[in-house]
């Protein structure tokens, strides 16, 4: 009985959260109100008078009016420009350009399908898990191939599918943040933040590689707590497979061993080739070198490396029969990010209203303010904020929308209490990812659970719940101390 109520409880809960997620509207809508909050805000703050000395010798900070003649002017005039001049935009179509000839060609799957079919036995779990994380490299990827492949890699093994399903899902999802590789949800977020930190410190920036240290060595401490997991509480939790209902054991094909050698080849010549323009004195890309920091040219040697990657590839396995072919690939990129630009539109112009209203940096201002109790503790502070990430991530599942929307006001406030936004924006990606697959409203929940139902035909909501709510919470845990270790031993989390 009480595991039939505690089961009933749960089940409502779930329903309540699902019909209170319902309601929330597409996050372009959510940034149109967003927007006209901002001018309404404004208004009001400028016939209050709000302002804000952060040092009794400065200047007061003084919110201007969107909704008055200058304002308006301004806002028709910029639209463009803050658009074209948005940091997360241009990043990730450069991006995407390569990756999509990389993934065209079958490179990305094919290399997922060998990482996971070359590990057996006890590895096996920790290997699905840790290509979870890889595939975000590539969006999709892990949602559309890896969990189905990774049911039928348990069943040929003789072990239960759903677990294999779990474990992926897990890797995909709950990892989302974590990789060994720069990937677009670095550009996009870093990007976002450099907008944010700009409210209240001009010129500051942060880099793609901001958190790539901390991430790094994270995925293989995701990928070794995701397999625990799986074998020794999910998997048991299923209990033995029966093999009562139809699953499909196919497995895709495991791509060239030739075309991969001549990548592999190409990626020993591109290193060397990247290290000799950065490393030597006086190199073209240093440190030292008029252009600049070599981190700005992240973003097209990504996109460089993916693309001749993909090519070769492609080429040699005959998916390309001309080199123009790789241009699909790059258009079918574009293709799949014309909802992100719409998105990103409305994005940039709240970011930029509410910066030009000044409202940013007096909210940060406010805010921080009200937050001096926790000065000498920012470790409290970034769990705090982690949590409240990863209950937001319930109702809201895309990762820059909420970032959009979060990271103007907690980085800047965060920042003037000592909080770099480089940590501010790791503790938005953990709390981000390690609920993504425990909220109905994630896009590819019903795509995982269609997957699952192929092994059990009555599994539904709760039964995948049930499968991944391990996951969530140990993720959410484990991570977590791990981060504020690392901040306590004043490691940096990137470069």
């Amino acid at each position: 009985m009480p595991n039939q109520t505690a089961q009933h409880w749960t089940l409502r809960t779930l329903g309540r959260l699902e019909r209170a997620g319902n309601r929330l509207p597409h996050p372009v809508v959510m940034f149109v109100w967003l927007m006209g909050l901002i001018a309404l805000g404004s208004w009001l703050a400028q016939w209050g008078d709000w302002h804000v000395a952060l040092t009794a010798s400065d200047e007061p900070i003084r919110a201007r009016n969107l909704l008055s003649g200058e304002g308006l002017r301004w806002a028709l005039i910029n639209a463009v420009d803050n658009f074209t001049g948005f940091a997360p935009v241009g990043a990730v179509l450069v991006t995407m350009l390569g990756l999509g000839v990389a993934e065209q060609s079958g490179l990305l799957r094919v290399l997922l399908v060998r990482l996971v079919a070359a590990v057996h036995g006890r590895l096996l779990s920790a290997a699905v898990v840790l290509a979870g994380i890889l595939s975000n490299l590539a969006f999709d990827v892990g949602y559309v191939l890896l969990i189905p492949l990774a049911g039928a890699l348990y069943q040929a093994a003789g072990r239960h599918p759903l677990a294999g399903i779990a474990a992926a899902f897990a890797g995909v999802s709950a990892g989302y943040s974590a990789n060994v590789v720069l990937g677009p949800a670095d550009v996009i977020l870093s990007g976002i933040s450099t907008e944010a930190i700009a409210l209240v410190a001009p010129g500051r920036s942060v880099s793609i590689g901001a958190n790539y240290y901390f991430l790094a060595l994270s995925t293989p401490l995701l990928a070794l707590i995701g397999g625990w997991l799986t074998d020794r509480v999910v998997e048991p939790y299923l209990g033995l497979w029966q093999g009562s209902d139809s699953g499909d054991a196919t497995m895709p094909e495991s791509g060239s061993a030739r075309a991969l050698r001549w990548v592999g080849g190409w990626t020993l010549l591109y290193g060397a080739v990247a290290v000799c323009l950065v490393v030597p004195e006086g190199a073209p890309l240093g440190s030292a070198s008029p252009a600049g920091s070599p981190l700005q040219a992240l973003v097209p040697a990504i996109a460089l490396y993916a693309a001749v990657a993909g090519l070769i590839y492609g080429k040699l396995c005959g998916r390309f029969a001309r080199c123009s072919d790789a241009t699909v690939g790059m258009e079918q990129s574009m293709a799949s990010l014309a909802g992100y630009l719409v998105l990103m539109f409305f994005a940039a112009q709240a970011v930029a209203w509410f910066g030009w209203t000044q409202l940013g940096a007096l909210v940060a201002a406010q805010g921080a303010d009200f937050l001096q109790g926790f000065k000498d503790q920012p470790v409290v502070l970034l769990l705090l904020f982690l949590v409240i990430s990863a209950l937001i991530n319930l109702f809201v599942g895309s990762a820059s929308a909420k970032w959009g929307l979060l990271g103007p006001i907690f980085v800047p406030m965060l920042f003037l209490l000592g909080v770099a936004p480089e940590q501010t924006q790791m503790a938005f990606r953990i709390g981000d990812s390690v609920t993504n697959i425990i909220t109905p409203l994630m896009p590819y929940f019903g795509v995982v659970l269609a997957f699952a139902a192929k092994y059990r035909s009555d599994i539904g909501v709760g039964g995948l719940l049930a499968m991944m709510l391990p996951y969530s919470l140990v993720f959410m845990l484990g991570w977590s101390v791990f981060f504020g270790l690392w901040l306590a031993l004043g490691w940096p989390l990137g470069f």
